[in-house]
C-alpha cells in the first residue's frame, strides 16, 4: 500500500485555507491603511519571504540543533528503528533519519523540507514513558507531519504573520497612508491606529495557532490511519500530557522555536496560556481518536478494510 494518506472528516485543509485567506485578507487592509504608494508591503512580503526560506529550507537543522539532539544509530535504537521502518515502507515514503533528545521531558517530532530530508526526533523522557505500542502511535503521527507537508505550511503561516506584524509597527510609528482621505485624523483615527497595530499582530498570531491546531488534528488521524491503531496514540497523548504537567520543559529560544512542531505542548499550559497554544486540547484530540477507534472496530467487523489513498 503506496500513497499519502487522505482524510477528510474534519476539513481541516478547507480551514486552513480559510485562515490563510483571512491573513491575507489582514494584510492587505494594513496595507491600505499604511499606503498603498509607501511601498512598506513589498519591503515587508520580502522579509516574509526570506525567513520562510531560512525556516522551511534549513527546518531540519534548526530544529535539531535547538534541542541538542543527537543521531542514534540501529544499533543503539533497534525497536525506534523497526518503527519508523515499518511506518515509512507502509506509506511507501524514504526512511528518515533518527535522533534522541537529552531531556526527561517527554515529546517527540518529526521535521524536513520533504521527505528525502526528513528526521524523526524522540525525547528520553518519551522512550522511557511508552511502551512500544505507544510511541508507534506517537511516531506515526509525527511522519504525518512531513508526508502532509506541514512543515512548509507552518513557514508560510509564520512569514504571513511576520507581515503582519511589521506593517502594524509601521502603521504605529508612520501613522496612515499618502492619501488625506485614508490618513486617520483626530483622537478616533489615532485610536484606530493604535488598536489596529496592536490587534492585527494578535489576530495574526492567533490565525497562526489555529493553522497550526488544524495541522495537528489531520496528523492524528493520518497518523492513526498509517498505524491502523487510534487508541495508542490517544493513550500516548494522555500519558504525555501529565508527564508534561510533571516535568515540563524549560522555556529556550531552543525549545520555543521547535515546540510548535512536537506531538504535545511541551510547557505547562493552564488558565489563560491555552488560548495561545499552538496545540488543541489534548481531551478534544483523545475524544476524537477514540471516536476514530471505534469506527475503525465497526469497519473491520463488517469485512472492510482501511486503504491509503494515492496523492492527490
Amino acid at each position: 500500500m503506496n500513497g499519502k494518506l487522505k482524510v477528510h472528516g474534519h476539513y481541516n485543509g478547507l480551514k486552513t485555507t480559510l485562515l490563510f485567506a483571512v491573513m491575507w485578507a489582514i494584510i492587505m487592509l494594513i496595507w491600505w491603511l499604511t499606503g498603498a504608494r509607501s511601498g512598506t508591503l513589498g519591503f515587508y512580503i520580502l522579509i516574509g519571504l526570506g525567513t520562510t526560506f531560512v525556516s522551511y529550507w534549513f527546518s531540519d537543522r534548526i530544529a535539531i540543533a535547538s534541542m541538542r539532539a543527537q543521531p542514534v544509530s540501529e544499533q543503539e535504537a533497534p525497536g525506534l528503528y523497526r518503527i519508523v521502518r515499518e511506518l515509512s515502507q507502509r506509506a511507501g515514503k524514504p526512511m528518515p533519519r533518527i535522533y534522541i533528545a537529552p531531556t526527561d521531558s517527554p515529546n517527540a517530532f518529526a521535521t524536513g523540507r520533504n521527505e528525502r530530508h526528513a528526521a524523526v526526533c524522540c525525547t528520553q523522557g518519551i522512550l522511557n514513558m511508552l511502551n512500544e505500542r505507544e510511541i508507534r502511535g506517537v511516531l506515526g503521527h509525527e511522519l504525518m507531519h512531513v508526508y502532509n507537508h506541514d512543515i512548509l505550511t507552518s513557514a508560510v503561516a509564520s512569514a504571513m504573520a511576520t507581515v503582519i506584524t511589521y506593517l502594524g509597527y509601521s502603521l504605529m510609528y508612520f501613522g496612515g497612508g499618502n492619501d488625506r482621505d485614508r490618513n486617520p485624523s483626530g483622537i478616533l483615527g489615532l485610536l484606530g491606529v493604535v488598536a489596529s497595530s496592536i490587534l492585527a499582530p494578535l489576530g495574526a498570531s492567533l490565525i497562526q495557532m489555529a493553522i497550526s491546531r488544524t495541522r495537528e488534528y489531520d496528523a492524528d488521524e493520518d497518523g492513526s490511519r498509517l498505524t491502523g491503531d487510534p487508541e495508542a496514540l490517544a493513550i500516548a497523548l494522555q500519558k504525555i500530557t501529565v508527564g508534561v504537567e510533571y516535568d515540563p520543559m524549560p522555556k529556550t529560544a531552543g525549545t520555543q522555536s521547535a515546540a510548535a512542531m512536537m506531538i504535545a505542548n511541551p510547557f505547562s499550559s493552564k488558565g489563560f496560556s491555552q488560548l495561545f497554544s499552538t496545540h488543541p486540547p489534548t481531551a478534544d484530540r483523545i475524544a476524537r481518536l477514540m471516536q476514530m477507534s471505534r469506527e475503525m472496530q465497526l469497519s473491520q467487523a463488517a469485512g472492510q478494510q482501511p486503504t491509503l489513498s494515492q496523492p492527490s
